[in-house]
């Protein structure tokens, strides 16, 4: 069995995700980004859930949460779900986390990046953006572009490591909205499966998932000069350093 970090587990795609596991018999990490959050993940702390708490849009929190971590049992996966989707968050929530974490947290040999379909509308540009989240500069389809490379990045940095991004599609969440068409249920299988499987497929570094299918994502995301100005302006804006290991 697996420990399993499942980052914006209170609601939605995430809570699902952390729910199913669990009955798995893994060992699963939930988090919220505030204490009041955290009231919604009760059925799952009662049933041997660990919790961690911290606001992403706040980058010294999200330091300290890489620390907590790591100062507690070690992490073998990270489902990287917590998301914003407008306003100035969305580029620490989005994109910084995601990185801090698989810069910083030791252990995980699987990292699992929630992407959109959305990625392929974003601008493979980094002029302007602002990391810090002090001003709303970059939309959500560039997060997401963003985040995507990000995966592709780690999966050639990192020969060891398993780094894969999944598209859930347009779920009745929160985020999605009750209209949207596409299914819940299938919008959390895959990372779930990539996160534990030994499945030959699932065993697969660098690919750009959706209901368990590779497909091909926005071209920029492969494009090796594009993910090292990423991780340049990244490591810059942090002074983490996304090490090779």
């Amino acid at each position: 069995m697996a420990r399993i970090l499942v980052t914006g587990s209170t609601e939605g795609l995430g809570y699902a995700t952390a729910e199913a596991l669990l009955a798995e018999g893994h060992d699963v990490v939930v988090h919220a980004r505030n204490d009041r959050r955290a009231d919604a993940l009760g059925p799952l702390l009662d049933r041997g859930a660990d919790l961690l708490v911290a606001d992403f849009a706040d980058r010294d929190q999200t330091v300290n949460a890489v620390a907590e971590l790591n100062d507690a049992a070690p992490i073998d996966v990270v489902i990287h779900n917590a998301g914003a989707v407008s306003g100035a968050a969305v580029m620490p929530v989005n994109v910084v986390a995601p990185f801090l974490f698989t810069a910083g947290l030791l252990g995980p040999r699987r990292h699992i990046y929630l992407s959109s379909g959305l990625h392929r509308g974003g601008r493979p540009s980094l002029d302007g953006v602002d990391w810090t989240g002090a001003h709303a500069a970059g939309s959500y389809s560039d997060s997401k572009l963003f985040v995507t490379t990000l995966s592709a990045a780690v999966a050639r940095l990192r020969p060891d490591t398993l780094s894969n991004a999944v598209d859930p599609g347009w779920v009745p969440t929160r985020m999605g909205g009750a209209g949207a068409p596409d299914d819940l249920e299938l919008g959390h299988r895959t990372q779930e499966w990539l996160a534990v499987s030994d499945d030959a497929e699932a065993l697969t570094s660098g690919g750009y998932w959706y209901h368990s299918g590779l497909y091909q994502p926005h071209p920029a995301v492969h494009d090796r000069a594009f993910q090292d100005r990423l991780l340049a302006s990244l490591e810059a804006a942090t002074g983490v350093q996304l090490s090779p290991h």
